[in-house]
């Protein structure tokens, strides 16, 4: 088990992380948050690139910063930016980075880049340097170098910036299947990543944990509450300016907007269809009031 307990971080007058609290299990677990939320600086923290200010972190009863070997002997990360080394190929840097990670024996070592590179749609490509590869083709390497050594905690920031749609259903297919053996953490503001492959997520915003459970448990606080309605440009800017909006898009010339209520609002409105993306606006802008309980794990 993965536990998180009580960690903040500052930067400056910046709260980054306040409070975070979490016990992770193998699965896939879905942080869900808009850009600076503090996502990415809690996956640089669980990667031991850095320290919280307060807090521990453990991981099968290790204290992680205290011995952060032990997380990264068993640490697969995909971070948002990676670099790599200019004049290396794939299978090369794939090779370099699988001895750093400690597979010593050339034929594994062989054997499981090949793997991975048939995995992620590179293995005709594996001469090339990486630094020749498009933005999609290196994000692609990124993910099978995070899956060298079968990491026990794998970590991915926005995984699927840069891919195309193709790309991207390969990705998730592969995350879904390290599931079963890995804790593995998908950080995101793709609400359809985390709808379409968790079975647990958290809603971060302001560097705090606003919501967990199960997609269908937040969800469920706000079902019969959401109505949609197609209206101007201008009234769709009168209604964000509305306590209970909770979000709006394009359609044809004009914009549906949906917003929370316990009753109909009035002529025009409909009663919607709720989706993960209605629940993630609720709880991230404070909407529900019913609270929803973070699942409990029995002691490993």
């Amino acid at each position: 088990m993965l536990s998180i307990k009580n960690i903040s971080k500052s930067f400056g007058d910046v709260h980054a992380l306040n409070d975070v609290s979490l016990d992770l299990k193998p699965g896939l677990f879905g942080l869900l948050g808009p850009n600076g939320a503090g996502k990415s600086t809690l996956m640089r923290t669980l990667a031991t690139l850095q320290k919280p200010d307060i807090g521990e972190i453990t991981l099968d009863g290790v204290d992680i910063l205290a011995n952060p070997t032990h997380m990264r002997a068993t640490l697969g990360y995909l971070p948002q930016d990676f670099g790599v080394y200019p004049k290396m190929s794939a299978k090369a840097l794939l090779d370099h980075i699988a001895v750093l990670k400690g597979v010593t024996d050339k034929s594994a070592r062989e054997s499981q880049i090949r793997s991975l590179l048939e995995h992620v749609n590179l293995l005709t490509h594996s001469s090339a340097n990486v630094a020749t590869y498009s933005g999609g083709m290196r994000q692609r390497f990124g993910v099978a170098q995070a899956l060298l050594g079968d990491p026990k905690v794998l970590i991915v920031d926005e995984p699927t910036a840069g891919l195309d749609p193709t790309e991207r259903q390969r990705f998730l297919d592969l995350l879904s299947e390290q599931a079963e053996t890995k804790i593995i953490i998908l950080s995101t503001h793709i609400i359809e990543d985390v709808r379409d492959l968790c079975t647990d997520m958290a809603v971060m915003g302001l560097g705090k944990i606003v919501a967990r459970g199960a997609p269908e448990a937040l969800i469920t606080p706000i079902a019969n509450k959401v109505w949609r309605k197609k209206v101007s440009k201008d009234e769709a800017t009168e209604i964000k300016t509305q306590s209970n909006f909770l979000s709006s898009r394009h359609l044809s010339g004009g914009v549906i907007v949906s917003i929370l209520s316990g009753a109909a609002p009035g002529a025009g409105w409909e009663p919607a269809n709720v989706i993960l993306e209605d629940a993630y606006h609720a709880h991230l802008h404070g909407l529900v009031t019913d609270a929803v309980p973070a699942p409990e794990f029995a002691d490993a």
